[in-house]
């Protein structure tokens, strides 16, 4: 399937490549940091290095195994990233002494607790948009204005599924018992771009659903999307561009526990008002699963595997989205900040209205 998008303008030129003079991404850390407890916190800057390729690079200076290195989350490859680490403070002196080309510590501080994955709010990006017209410019302004009032849909980046993109492939065959991988991290890996592609592949059915809702009548819909005449007449009267569906998962935004939608005014008001959003299914075991209407069409992009599953918000909201057009370069500079597993690339691709990889 090719994926949907939410803007409705047509795609708009522009050149991008992700370079560390291009792609700067700042971790938003989920709590401040004490000051005093038995673990080193370091703010490292690192450019052309994956997150595992610098916490290697350390270990090994230290002479320690990588696990004994907290982080947060995974930051780009290709990119100038700034992160938090963390490590037990007997090493504090140690690493007066390391170098790396590629990696410097910004500060430190401490803190009493080791920082796990999901230790963050969000990441703060900066990136330069080329070959920039001042029509496109124009574009560019426009679908930034309609992503800071509507939001965008969360889709996994093309970073997801690997230097070919096929890494759900190979993912498949893993979790569903058909090939073996010795590495726990690999084979975790793999599994999760398969969950991640199936993800993609339901939200973009669910943004088809939501074009075709605004494009036709309910009449008409009721053939194509095979869903009741009345469950569609209150799909057409919602305001917010993503389309709820009687039975589908909402979580509390940006955080919070899961609930399923009933069609009650009340929700889609909260849902307008951004203290919502619903969820897509990441399939496997221990999953929450959509209901009733809802689940007719995630059951579709649902598979039994030996991996455990969990729910991800299929709509966000950016914040502090800032663009800037510098007419005599042809380039166009933007900031936003995204919460916590969403893509800066999935931004770019919204407004570029195609794939930018």
């Amino acid at each position: 399937m090719d994926r949907f998008y939410s803007l409705g303008h047509a795609s708009i030129d522009f050149h991008f490549r992700q370079t560390p003079r291009d792609f700067v991404v700042e971790e938003i850390p989920l709590y401040e940091f004490s000051g005093e407890g038995e673990h080193l916190i370091l703010f490292v800057r690192k450019k052309n290095l994956s997150t595992n390729e610098m916490i290697g690079q350390i270990a090994r200076y230290l002479g320690i195994k990588n696990r004994e290195i907290g982080y947060a989350g995974l930051k780009d490859k290709h990119a100038m990233t700034k992160q938090y680490i963390s490590l037990h403070k007997k090493y504090e002196e140690a690493m007066e002494g390391f170098n790396h080309e590629s990696i410097k510590i910004i500060s430190k501080t401490h803190h009493n607790n080791k920082i796990r994955i999901g230790h963050l709010k969000g990441n703060r990006f900066y990136i330069k948009l080329k070959k920039v017209n001042p029509t496109s410019a124009i574009k560019i302004d426009e679908a930034l204005k309609n992503i800071d009032k509507q939001g965008m849909p969360n889709f996994f980046g093309y970073q997801r599924f690997g230097n070919d993109g096929d890494n759900h492939i190979i993912g498949e065959k893993l979790a569903k018992g058909e090939a073996r991988e010795r590495n726990p991290r690999v084979k975790k890996l793999l599994i999760n771009a398969y969950q991640s592609h199936i993800f993609n592949l339901w939200l973009s059915r669910r943004l088809e659903i939501n074009s075709l809702v605004a494009s036709f009548e309910e009449n008409e819909l009721e053939t194509l999307l095979n869903l009741p005449n009345n469950e569609l007449k209150k799909m057409k009267q919602q305001e917010h561009p993503f389309k709820l569906i009687d039975g589908d998962i909402m979580e509390h935004y940006p955080h919070g526990r899961l609930f399923e939608f009933g069609g009650e005014e009340e929700d889609i008001k909260r849902f307008n008002e951004r203290n919502i959003s619903v969820t897509g299914l990441l399939c496997g075991k221990k999953a929450t699963h959509a209901n009733t209407l809802a689940r007719v069409i995630e059951k579709d992009y649902d598979d039994e595997i030996n991996a455990d599953g969990a729910r991800r918000y299929a709509w966000i909201y950016p914040t502090d989205i800032e663009g800037r057009f510098n007419q005599v370069e042809a380039q166009y500079e933007l900031n936003f900040t995204l919460p916590k597993g969403s893509y800066a690339t999935v931004l770019l691709e919204e407004i570029a209205k195609r794939k930018i990889n």
